[in-house]
């Protein structure tokens, strides 16, 4: 009788890659926490490796270096940030196409992007990491990876579809100086609950920014950029009507 081959565990390979990819993002989660906290100056690889139960040259194995580590974190946000944004995107590039686009669903079309800009900067149990992450490079504390890759992804269509949406609902030209400025404003008055997130949360006499919470920010949100934004659309009008 012919005995049969011994064959190899299955799915060994895919069992030894898994395991190599939840290493690398337990890497990143650990790192994305102690650059944020430190800055990339103040985090070592020895702290960063120890922190994820690796040894040394395991992190180099992934990442090669501290720089390496970094800019894999920066990615990470790009990434998360793109998968977030990208459907929003379409959709708003879909209402833009449609000339016959009413304001109320121009109105519509911003809401949902500052609705999923008011989630992205606050829900994730990473967010206060991220948030500390591009405050570091904003303030030059470190080697200025992450705005990089964001130039290259969804940042500048956000921008940009930001401004058509205000600019077609409110019957400014593109163009106008003052649109970029509205547009910071109107994303700003979200973005202040990250940036002063513990301040904010101790004024408001909330634990924490939950579902509950962050519906609240949204409503009151829409609220105040469907005030402004009718204000300067009237301003638009008589200006059209005086000429």
């Amino acid at each position: 009788m012919t005995e049969r081959p011994v064959r190899a565990p299955r799915h060994r390979a895919d069992a030894a890659y898994a395991r190599g990819e939840e290493t690398r993002r337990r890497i990143i989660d650990v790192a994305l926490r102690l650059f944020s906290e430190r800055g990339f100056e103040g985090a070592s690889t020895r702290e960063i490796a120890k922190a994820a139960g690796v040894n040394a040259p395991a992190l180099q194995y992934y990442f090669d270096n501290k720089e390496g580590v970094y800019r894999a974190c920066a990615q990470y946000i790009a990434d998360s940030s793109a998968a977030h944004f990208g459907p929003v995107v379409e959709r708003t590039k879909v209402v833009l196409a449609d000339p016959a686009a009413t304001p109320d669903q121009l109105f519509e079309a911003f809401g949902v992007m500052l609705d999923a800009l008011t989630d992205f900067q606050l829900l994730p149990d990473d967010a206060e990491y991220r948030r500390l992450f591009i405050a570091h490079e904003q303030i030059g504390h470190a080697p200025g990876v992450l705005f990089e890759i964001f130039d290259k992804t969804l940042r500048p269509q956000m921008g940009e579809m930001s401004a058509r949406v205000v600019a077609r609902y409110c019957g400014m030209p593109e163009k106008d100086p003052l649109l970029a400025m509205r547009v910071m404003m109107l994303c700003g008055q979200v973005m202040v609950f990250s940036l002063g997130r513990r301040t904010m949360l101790t004024k408001l006499g909330w634990e924490r920014f939950g579902p509950e919470e962050v519906a609240t920010i949204k409503r009151a949100s829409r609220e105040h950029s469907r005030v402004l934004m009718d204000s300067w659309r009237e301003e638009s009008r008589r200006a059209a009507a005086g000429r």
